[in-house]
């Protein structure tokens, strides 16, 4: 498993659009500082890895919409996660997911959990 300074575990989607805001804000701040940092979407967050299904979600300044974070965020090196369980059970298929999200298992969460060397939870 690579080394994670910062894992960021989501649960929520449009229906929270705070926390999702939240996660990707400091998410890509943490990238932007040479952070190896990975965002793990699970539950009803596995729908923001859909191509275009983030572009909704804007909370308004000072924040900057998702369909800005989540590119800058994997452009900063960031890493996405989303949960391959979680996608099932959320009718969401591999084929709809962003170019360069990763599909993960349990197992990898979990190790991810156990390993990081810090976590912000935002459920």
């Amino acid at each position: 498993m690579r080394t994670i300074d910062l894992l960021i575990t989501l649960t929520a989607h449009e229906k929270d659009s705070n926390n999702v805001t939240i996660a990707f804000t400091m998410g890509l701040k943490a990238a932007q500082k040479g952070h190896a940092t990975t965002l793990v979407l699970l539950s009803d967050a596995v729908h923001l890895a859909s191509a275009g299904y983030a572009d909704k979600i804007d909370v308004g300044a000072p924040f900057k919409p998702i369909a800005e974070l989540l590119p800058a965020f994997l452009e900063a090196g960031g890493k996405i996660a989303v949960c391959s369980a979680c996608m099932q059970h959320n009718n969401v298929s591999e084929d709809s997911i962003i170019e360069g999200i990763e599909v993960v298992n349990a197992d990898f969460v979990v190790d991810a959990l156990m390993e990081a060397k810090k976590s912000l939870q935002l459920n």
